[in-house]
């Protein structure tokens, strides 16, 4: 199974640095940026090119095309990327990214139960699509017994689908391409770190997305949104060097397009960003005037974008009908099914993301359960995951807080107004969206780019810290990782369990956890699946002994760089 796992991260790291480099080498970006964008649209190619495969009828033996043309375009074009990893920025974001995703399939390998909160359904929801674009059920599906394929967007379903044809078509091979492709959300998160910040920026954010909890869990947890936010990111990141202007505004504008399109068919989450991304175009180029070239970078970045969303939302009209391709997402769903005033519950969805259940007296039943470390758990997850500033780290939204307010003031008239305006906008159109009432908090649902932005930032500012600061972020990061993370796979992985309570049987030690708990654990006995942690041979003390390599090198990475320009 390692060398089947090694394979396939190969497969998937291949396909996202080559698909892509006939395009991304000749578009005059900086190396690190050539780097981050060809690997987000090597995604968008490789969904248009199974995509292809899917809807043509063509054997399903054509998954083969992206990976193969990924090679050839990597053996023609090995030059231009070895020009590319010469570059500093360029290799320590790569550097990174081999961190980042070993240190995700190392945490992969302790999941023998998907657990948390009130996570369930949606991994096997998510694996059932990927099995319909292996042609293994028919249109009239409903998966999980409740959704239409319209209710969902297909980008991420499609590429695993395509990426399990070459390897194996099982459970734990699904859960291994999920967490890589998901892995991948780094590349943007540390671009803007880099733009932000400067190199020690970039090689600090990565360190940060190891101990963050939000991270790691929807990295490992095979869903879509990770996804969807590292497009949504590398989107936003050209909509600011569009701001920037020069000779490379055009293909930035192209890239923009794209990659927004990519995101919104991969979680319809990202609609507000599209969104607030086109209002503020709109905006700069109204102020550039009438015969500004901002507004031909307008519209080609909205071919661009519809370039890549428009083949699904025709395919989908043309199978399923228009009314299920618009109406059966949740979010039109939950409006219909939860009535009373939109301002009202947005008002309260917002009050419930930024302030923890816990101090404003909330008491639900969902988590009742007898075992004591599951019950910590479960208060762990609900603010680490589900509430907007935590997710940032008990001491990081602090930091991130007060950082924010310093920049701002000494920020340039310009950038004063377009970050609030920006995230503001997409703040309440996220909130709009979300038609559900939710007393836990949704900053798991629309808001993890806000998420990975802020740390992105919080990590361009570590180098103007005081040490106090320092300290103190260095003490609540480790509360984060043993809270977050540690305990959170520790439960997962009943290991704890079995060092205190030998003997019990796994149902017998399943029945002390939350209903939610055991329904998911359930779901994974009548399937039959086998998870990566069940077929995986290594021992847990090797896994650990290199996820403790891979972090030091992280920590003596971001210690050791130089300080950039802030």
């Amino acid at each position: 199974m390692i060398a089947e796992t090694l394979a396939c991260l190969l497969l998937v790291l291949v396909v996202a640095a080559g698909l892509s480099r006939p395009v991304v080498d000749r578009m005059g970006l900086a190396p690190a940026e050539a780097l981050a964008a060809g690997a987000l649209l090597s995604l968008v190619a490789a969904w248009a090119i199974d995509w292809a495969v899917f809807t043509t009828g063509c054997p399903l033996s054509g998954y083969w095309a992206a990976p193969a043309l990924a090679a050839a375009f990597l053996v023609a074009g090995r030059r231009a990327l070895a020009a590319i990893l010469r570059d500093p920025d360029a290799r320590g974001l790569a550097a990174g990214q081999l961190l980042v995703t070993g240190w995700c399939v190392s945490f992969l390998s302790f999941v023998k139960n998907y657990s948390g909160g009130a996570w369930t359904g949606d991994s096997y929801e998510h694996w059932e699509r990927a099995l319909y674009f292996l042609r293994m059920w028919g249109h009239d599906r409903a998966f999980i017994g409740l959704y239409q394929l319209p209710a969902r967007p297909p980008l991420a379903n499609v590429l695993a689908a395509g990426f399990l044809r070459l390897t194996s078509v099982d459970y734990a091979h699904y859960q291994i391409v999920t967490t890589a492709l998901c892995s991948l959300a780094y590349l943007p998160v540390g671009l803007l770190a880099l733009r932000f910040g400067g190199a020690r920026a970039a090689r600090m954010a990565a360190l940060i997305l190891m101990v963050n909890p939000l991270f790691i869990q929807n990295a490992t947890y095979p869903w879509t949104k990770l996804q969807a936010a590292a497009f949504v990111l590398g989107g936003l990141y050209f909509l600011l060097r569009v701001r920037d202007g020069g000779p490379q505004r055009g293909p930035c504008a192209a890239l923009c397009g794209l990659l927004f399109g990519g995101a919104l068919v991969t979680h319809y989450s990202a609609g507000p960003y599209a969104a607030a991304a086109a209002a503020a175009w709109l905006v700069m180029a109204w102020r550039s005037g009438r015969g500004g070239r901002l507004w031909g970078g307008a519209a080609a970045a909205a071919v661009a974008g519809a370039c890549v969303a428009l083949p699904w939302f025709l395919w989908s009209t043309g199978e399923y009908g228009l009314r299920s391709t618009l109406l059966s997402n949740t979010t039109v769903s939950m409006m219909q099914k939860v009535p009373g005033s939109l301002l009202v519950k947005m008002a309260l969805n917002l009050r419930d993301t930024l302030i923890p259940p816990q101090l404003r007296g909330f008491h639900g039943t969902l988590f009742l359960q007898s075992s004591p470390w599951g019950a910590l758990r479960d208060q762990a997850f609900i603010v680490y995951q589900l509430n907007l500033l935590l997710a940032l780290g008990s001491v990081g939204f602090a930091a991130t807080l007060r950082e924010a307010a310093r920049a701002w003031k000494a920020a340039p008239a310009g950038a004063r107004a377009f970050w609030p305006a920006f995230l503001g906008c997409v703040v309440a159109l996220s909130l709009a969206a979300y038609g559900d009432r939710d007393h836990y908090g949704i900053a798991h649902i629309c808001l993890q780019p806000v998420i990975l932005l802020a740390l992105a930032f919080l990590a361009s500012r570590w180098a103007s810290l005081g040490p106090a600061w320092r300290a103190a972020l260095a003490a609540g990061w480790a509360a984060d990782f043993c809270l977050g993370i540690a305990l959170q796979f520790a439960v997962e992985d009943f290991a704890i369990d079995r060092w205190l309570t030998p003997g019990r049987s796994l149902l017998e030690v399943s029945a002390t956890y939350s209903g939610v708990s055991q329904e998911n654990l359930a779901e994974k006995i009548i399937a039959h699946d086998a998870y990566f942690s069940d077929i995986l041979p290594t021992r847990p003390a090797f896994v650990l002994v290199l996820m403790g390599a891979l972090l030091c090198l992280a920590l003596l990475r971001a210690v050791r760089s130089q300080p950039g320009p802030a």
